[in-house]
């Protein structure tokens, strides 16, 4: 900070004021080029001097802001944040149409405290729905974890210096006092200023844009259409043939399938029987007659 003092006098150090005008033009200008071209300004300040400055501020041109603690993760988590704000709208779309009342009312209180709670953390961003263009923050030291965030995500930042800051850590720093209200409201108001313009700029082209394209879908030539002339007075008109019929084609009959004959079973032949051996008659006992 050293390049942005101007002198110290009774251990107070005094900012160059030409260097903060300066500054406060680049950091306004790229800021308008960033809204300029859709994106969003993300205020941060939890500090109580500045609380109510930020949200007035960022409400007034329509930015998401963060007044209350930094929740860890708020641009590299986005999925868990997203998850949080649905959370916030399901309550808020069960006060509306009465659903909560299907709950005891220990459960309702519970929900009402969960909402509180959403809406003290969560309130000021539950319209980013993507990482914003840039980051405007008041007191580089004590947001530490927004502008490392931001860093590690390659988004510039937009900061407030005072003497006691690294002005390394923001792409666009401007020096100045943070811990008055007056001072940061001064240079709020600058940047409001750049950044309602910029989004009226932005708002007016895509209302244009829009006009043209459907201007442009009107004007589209309409598919051409052959008309036939009609035959001049005296002409001889050749008779037109009819077209000759088209006859499809006659399917081909399906043969009938002949079913294969049954072969008649032939009988085996039959061995005949043996003959029977004819007894032999049996010998006369002794002394007797012959039978």
């Amino acid at each position: 900070m050293k390049r942005f003092i101007f002198d110290a006098r009774n251990g107070i150090h005094i900012i160059d004021l030409g260097l903060t005008l300066s500054a406060l033009e680049s950091a306004c200008k790229f800021l308008r080029e960033e809204v300029r071209k859709g994106g969003q300004i993300l205020f941060v300040g939890t500090k109580k001097q500045a609380q109510q400055v930020i949200k007035d501020v960022a409400t007034s041109c329509d930015q998401p802001f963060v007044i209350e603690r930094w929740l860890g993760g708020t641009l590299t988590n986005m999925k868990t944040i997203k998850r949080s704000m649905g959370r916030l709208r399901e309550i808020e779309k069960m006060i509306e149409d009465g659903s909560i009342n299907n709950y005891v009312k220990q459960e309702q209180s519970m929900l009402k405290r969960e909402l509180a709670r959403l809406l003290k953390n969560l309130g000021g961003i539950r319209n980013m729905d993507k990482p914003p263009a840039a980051v405007f923050v008041v007191d580089v030291k004590r947001e530490h974890n927004a502008v490392a965030e931001a860093r590690r995500l390659k988004i510039p930042v937009v900061a407030i210096v005072d003497t006691n800051c690294d002005p390394d850590l923001a792409e666009h720093p401007i020096p100045g006092n943070d811990d008055a209200i007056r001072s940061v409201r001064t240079i709020l108001a600058a940047v409001v200023e750049a950044i309602t313009v910029a989004k009226a700029e932005f708002e007016s082209q895509r209302v244009r844009r829009a006009e043209e394209a459907a201007a442009a879908a009107a004007a589209a030539p309409a598919p051409a259409v052959t008309s036939v002339e009609a035959p001049a007075e005296g002409a001889v008109v050749a008779p037109v043939e009819p077209p000759s019929p088209v006859t499809s084609p006659v399917p081909s009959p399906v043969p009938t399938p002949v079913a294969a004959p049954v072969p008649t079973p032939v009988p085996l032949p039959v061995a005949p029987e043996p003959p029977q051996p004819t007894p032999l008659p049996s010998a006369p006992a002794e002394g007797g007659a012959p039978a």
